[in-house]
């Protein structure tokens, strides 16, 4: 069988010199797009939201004198339940805990809707700001002020809805020691 010669053409040292300098450069850009990207997004609204968001996370004054909101803040979404006082002859003042159905921070902007429990439920908008206190450690350093709307139904399926301006502030926070405040 007659071997198959195949002819190898040497590549010029200039040539060779000029490619690896283009692929440099070329990468080099690409690297440093990559890198404005990744700082552009460091600053985006996403991270500010998480930083807020880790902020406010904790308990908040709810409707009435024992009664609380637990706001989590996960990534941009509320993972939250209230306990509050029943208020039908059914449940009037057993402790109800009502866990959000869904929950979400924009920012500053706040909302949430509670799953029913004995045919209440509610939603709720508005905004968290920083409050009078002083340090964390403190009731009300962070204050959401916004419309909370509570819904009812009756045993006839009937639905009634009330809506009224609200304030929770945050409760406390423990400050661990050596932890500036």
């Amino acid at each position: 069988m007659p071997q198959k010669i195949t002819q190898v053409r040497s590549v010029p040292l200039k040539a060779v010199r000029r490619l690896s300098i283009i692929a440099g450069v070329v990468l080099a850009l690409v690297a440093l797009s990559a890198a404005q990207k990744g700082a552009k997004s460091s600053g985006s609204p996403a991270t500010q939201k998480n930083s807020l968001g880790d902020q406010i996370s904790g308990m908040y004054t709810f409707l009435r004198e024992g009664e609380f909101v637990q706001i989590t803040d996960e990534e941009g979404k509320l993972t939250c339940f209230d306990s509050r006082y029943g208020e039908r002859e059914s449940d009037k003042d057993a402790f109800l805990d009502q866990f959000f159905s869904k929950g979400s921070l924009d920012g500053n902007k706040v909302a949430f809707t509670t799953k029913p429990v004995h045919g209440t439920w509610f939603e709720f908008a508005g905004q968290v700001s920083r409050g009078d206190a002083k340090t964390p450690d403190a009731e009300g350093y962070w204050i959401i002020r916004g419309t909370l709307k509570q819904y009812d139904e009756d045993d006839s399926k009937h639905v009634t809805a009330k809506s009224r301006d609200s304030t929770f502030k945050s409760f406390p926070q423990d400050v661990e020691e050596g932890q500036p405040k």
